[in-house]
């Protein structure tokens, strides 16, 4: 069998984190491991993560750092990226494990939901899902995942403040197309809910618009933040 490596950024995460490490502690056996990387939380992700599972390091924040810092140590073939506010599917490990038996240099994601129940959230999700489609860029909401070769291969994720999963993305499409598969990720609607769903929506658009005509991460970050 295949070994996959579920890596999860961490900062400031305690109120998700518990949730998911139990989810994935049911959902695992042998053939997966789970590594959380801390960016310095200040909140109780870091106790939280030594209580529930044995691989945990500590890392300057950045996701693109993070990330890269817990794929140096996973053991796995195949690398996923989970964000600790995002919610695998109930079989959305073994339908990866059917997948990357028989593909090598391959990469892909998952179809997402948001977790709220307003009608508006399914609109959004449907095209998220669907521009991922058309476009072979996927976002880190959507749990990206890659068999550690490609991802060797392509330098791994670049250390920029925003738009590392897009980044990455746009790298790997080169390779291959990416898998799209429809089980579906629980991601959290937390945003769209604090700040507005028009609101967010337009920021998204213009972060996007910025990153293509070359303005900075960091820029984009202040801005996103």
């Amino acid at each position: 069998m295949v070994k996959i490596s579920i890596i999860i950024p961490v900062l400031n995460e305690e109120k998700n984190l518990t949730r998911l490490l139990e989810s994935l502690i049911i959902s695992t056996d042998e053939t997966y491991e789970v590594i959380v990387v801390d960016g310095g939380s200040n909140d109780n992700s870091l106790f939280i993560a030594h209580q529930h599972i044995p691989s945990v390091i500590v890392s300057q924040p950045g996701r693109g750092l993070q990330m890269n810092n817990g794929a140096a140590i996973a053991k796995g073939e195949v690398l996923l990226f989970l964000h600790a506010d995002t919610q695998l599917p109930t079989d959305g490990l073994s339908q990866l494990q059917k997948l990357s038996i028989n593909e090598d240099g391959f990469w892909g994601r998952y179809d997402v939901r948001l977790s709220g129940e307003r009608v508006i959230f399914r609109l959004i999700e449907s095209l998220i899902n669907l521009r991922s489609r058309l476009t072979s860029i996927a976002t880190g909401d959507q749990a990206i995942f890659v068999s550690r070769n490609l991802f060797e291969r392509v330098g791994g994720f670049q250390e920029i403040a925003l738009m590392e999963d897009i980044a990455l993305s746009k790298t790997l499409k080169r390779y291959s197309k990416p898998y799209c598969l429809k089980d579906r990720v629980v991601t959290s609607s937390r945003r769209w809910q604090k700040y507005g769903v028009v609101r967010t929506i337009l920021l998204m658009w213009k972060l996007r618009l910025y990153y293509f005509f070359g303005v900075s991460p960091d820029t984009l970050k202040r801005l996103y933040q």
